[in-house]
């Protein structure tokens, strides 16, 4: 499956300088007008093709009704198709829907051989959130599961992206789909000039007895490094330590959900015990993927500009 779940309570609000004010926006509340001026920019009508491969193509969301068709697409999988727990309005509504998305922007994969509207042409997405957004959400949506105030607060200065809400229909969880997926965060980590990527993995399922392995596997094959250490937060944290691994690498591996053995042949790094999301049944890891980690093979594959895929 191509999943992150989490909750997003207790998020951790960032303290960065923001930039100057016009007249205008200093009439009103400073985060009000910062607001404003996030949502009548934050979508663009002719956001370019980030890349393409056959009828497929990956760019960001042009539009409120294309993040609500991705909601409507997060909801499927999640809750029809895993074992998410829907709310009351979720269930009527039939949309994955919280308060980060309005803050964020949303990679959509779309296959221009379905018929229909565009909307219904959506058939995978991600949703990224930089810093900026995180500012005006209250936090970044890891906050809720993981202390990531230290980790943030060591490297002051670097630009972080959180990755999250990712999921594919089922009929596209092929290699052309991923490969678009990486395209284009590839090409958006570019444009931004992002340093670090993180968010929170899923593991489906809740019980220590079948997952122990899985966190034990990713605990010594992938622990990160003092300066990217990020621990589950203490009130949060389920597994706060594994035990040891009770069968070979290679089957531990083979049991990990695709993203997370994705994640690891990129290079990324794994922090600090592990958290349940009762509503969505899994349990949540946390990756860190330092920009200068990526392991060169993805970044040549792609190109340095990513280049590979472009329309």
């Amino acid at each position: 499956m191509f999943a992150f779940a989490g909750t997003g309570k207790n998020a951790l609000v960032l303290k960065r300088a923001e930039p100057p004010r016009s007249k205008a926006a200093k009439l009103l509340p400073r985060d009000l007008s910062a607001k404003i001026v996030h949502l009548a920019t934050r979508f663009d009508a002719n956001a370019p093709t980030l890349g393409r491969i056959g009828s497929l193509e990956v760019r960001l969301a042009r539009s409120p009704i294309e993040v609500r068709a991705a909601q409507h697409l997060r909801y499927h999988v999640f809750y029809e198709e895993m074992s998410a727990k829907p709310s009351r309005v979720q269930t009527l509504t039939r949309r994955d829907k919280d308060g980060f998305d309005r803050y964020c922007d949303h990679l959509l994969v779309i296959d221009h051989g379905r018929t229909g509207p565009v909307t219904e042409r959506i058939v995978g997405t991600y949703r990224l959130m930089r810093e900026a957004g995180a500012r005006l959400a209250g936090g970044f949506y890891t906050a809720g599961e993981f202390d990531i105030a230290p980790m943030l607060e060591r490297h002051k200065g670097l630009r972080f992206l959180e990755l999250g809400r990712s999921c594919v229909l089922k009929d596209y969880r092929g290699k052309r789909t991923v490969e678009l997926l990486w395209q284009g965060i590839w090409a958006y980590v570019i444009a931004h000039k992002i340093d670090v990527l993180f968010g929170c993995a899923s593991i489906e399922g809740t019980d220590p007895k079948k997952i122990g392995n899985s966190l034990a596997f990713l605990r010594d094959v992938a622990p990160a490094p003092a300066e990217w250490r990020v621990r589950a937060l203490a009130h949060r944290a389920t597994f706060a330590e594994a035990g040891p691994l009770a069968i070979e690498p290679k089957q531990a591996l083979a049991g990990l959900p695709p993203l997370l053995k994705g994640y690891l042949r990129i290079g990324c790094c794994i922090g600090e015990g592990a958290v349940i999301d009762e509503q969505f049944g899994t349990t949540d890891v946390l990756i860190v993927l330092p920009r200068d980690r990526i392991n060169p093979r993805y970044v040549n594959h792609y190109g340095v500009d990513a280049s590979r895929f472009a329309a």
